[in-house]
């Protein structure tokens, strides 16, 4: 069943009953950050990880267009949508976005399945450090850089329109001089399993009467498919939240085409 926009109704089997709930970019655009693949959104090629450490040039690209999206993507504020789910306070939120927006509105159960921007990791040592420590470093390595560029496109995960970048210094490691990375799961990498197996066990823990909630994701990658599957598979209801065809309308029980924050919205009202 698919109800439209202009029939925003909560489906029954949301209002009571224990809840885990996956989200994707689709939740943080009215924190305007864009996302991947909604409406009116561009084809784009994110960067893989492989194509990370193939040399200093590629690494050289990502950072100067990550560094003056990280400029603007640090100052998003949590929209009404995740303040609704901080207030609805599922099992557990399993959310694909690395913004941290989760968190910032209180809520308190999260598995960030793709990491967080604001943290960066060591490819050699392992050594984690925070993202705004790094942004500092890059600001006095390339002193008006940013107002240089002002005026470039966020595009999602904090990165930019900018082709030249051949000027761009990155800093190393202050561990080791090893490559820094931002503490995400690129395209090519895996999630860690540890944290694939806890989004497992909350949804094997959902009975029939309880609900798989996804907002604002179309389910393009199997990090987040994965778990629609296994809740189908299992007999719990499927409830897809989201703007536009999804790789698992055919597996939801129901499919809401509406926006996010009001569904989330309408949805603390009735539970």
């Amino acid at each position: 069943m698919t109800l439209e926009a202009t029939e925003l109704v909560v489906p029954g089997l949301l209002r009571q009953g224990h809840l885990v709930v996956l989200t994707g970019a689709g939740l943080s655009t009215d924190s305007g950050i864009p996302d991947y693949r909604g409406p009116g959104s561009r084809a784009r090629q994110p960067m893989t990880y492989q194509d990370f450490v193939s040399g200093p040039a590629a690494r050289q690209r990502y950072w100067a267009r990550s560094h003056l999206g990280w400029s603007r993507m640090r100052g998003a504020a949590p929209n009404a949508g995740h303040h609704a789910l901080a207030a609805l306070d599922p099992e557990l939120l399993i959310t694909q976005n690395v913004d941290g927006l989760h968190e910032a509105a209180g809520s308190r159960r999260v598995v960030a399945l793709h990491g967080r921007i604001a943290d960066v990791i060591c490819l050699s040592c392992r050594h984690t450090s925070s993202r705004a420590s790094l942004a500092g470093r890059m600001i006095a390595a390339n002193p008006g850089y940013s107002s240089a560029h002002a005026d470039v496109e966020l595009l999602p995960d904090g990165d930019v329109e900018l082709d030249d970048t051949d000027d761009f210094v990155v800093p190393a490691c202050e561990s080791c001089g090893g490559i820094l990375k931002p503490d995400v799961v690129f395209f090519g990498e895996n999630v860690p399993p540890a944290r694939v197996q806890r989004c497992y066990d909350a949804v094997d823990a959902l009975a029939p009467d309880d609900a798989l909630l996804v907002v604002g994701s179309s389910l393009t990658v199997m990090s987040g498919f994965r778990f629609v599957r296994r809740a189908a598979r299992a007999g719990v209801p499927v409830v897809i939240v989201n703007r536009g065809p999804t790789r698992g309308d055919e597996l939801a029980t129901v499919k809401v085409d509406a926006g996010c924050s009001e569904f989330l919205r309408a949805l603390v009202g009735v539970r």
